[in-house]
């Protein structure tokens, strides 16, 4: 296993890794919509941090030499369900392939975020 890290996505802020390298697998942990080069949020819509999401998980799978081609699963949590459509909106425009997806609406999320989403990639 080697852990991956990237300047290019928010640092981790908890104890854990920004992902896992292991055999073919990466296993990306929750990337919100934190900017990160600040670690602030870029803005109060669904949209502007989904966008933010998709930005920080394809910076780590470049780290990994991957692309959003790559994915395999997704989880994606969003506060609140009324966004479902806008986060499906930016979300689709990215994961092309369409993956496996699990949506689940959580209570609360670090810094007040709406939206945060996982992903599982293999080496193809």
């Amino acid at each position: 296993m080697q852990i991956i890290s990237t300047s290019s996505a928010p640092a981790a802020i908890g104890p854990y890794s920004q992902a896992i390298s292991a055999g073919d697998f990466l296993f990306v942990s929750g990337q919100t919509g934190l900017l990160p080069s600040s670690g602030e949020v870029p803005g109060n819509t669904i949209e502007i941090q989904a966008e933010q999401c998709c930005r920080n998980v394809r910076a780590i799978l470049d780290a990994n030499g991957m692309t959003f081609e790559n994915v395999v699963k997704t989880t994606c949590f969003l506060v609140d369900m009324a966004d479902f459509a806008a986060f499906n909106a930016v979300y689709e425009k990215h994961f092309v392939s369409k993956p496996a997806r699990s949506c689940v609406a959580v209570r609360e999320l670090p810094k007040k975020l709406l939206c945060e989403i996982e992903v599982i990639a293999v080496k193809a």
